[in-house]
């Protein structure tokens, strides 16, 4: 089992998630985060003085995939949230030693 972490741009949040939803994910936590890369930050001026926004708005996608299912899930992210521009995201794949649904007790695969 493995645990997909991807941060994307906050317009293409309902793209990534409809396309997910095409290829079987069973489940997505979806967190408003803020944060910066090699976008950095940018300046902005509001009330005649300018100041610079360091934290970037971001989404985070959590997502849970049997090992079998990882690469497509990675295909899917990387095709429906890249725009070529700086800023697009990135993904982090984790091992997951165990997961546990409360409700049923169910362990690893079935509990996903």
């Amino acid at each position: 089992m493995k645990k997909i972490e991807a941060i994307i741009k906050p317009f293409k949040l309902d793209e990534v998630k409809d396309q997910l939803n095409e290829k079987g994910a069973l489940g997505i936590t979806v967190t408003e985060v803020k944060g910066y890369g090699r976008q950095k930050g940018h300046t902005e001026l509001y009330r005649g003085a300018e100041y610079t926004v360091d934290f970037l708005p971001k989404i985070k996608l959590e997502i849970l995939v049997k090992d079998d299912q990882l690469e497509e899930i990675i295909q899917v992210i990387m095709q429906a949230a890249q725009t070529g521009k700086i800023g697009d995201g990135k993904i982090f794949v984790t091992d997951l030693l165990d997961v546990i649904r409360i409700r049923t007790e169910e362990r690893g695969d079935d509990a996903i």
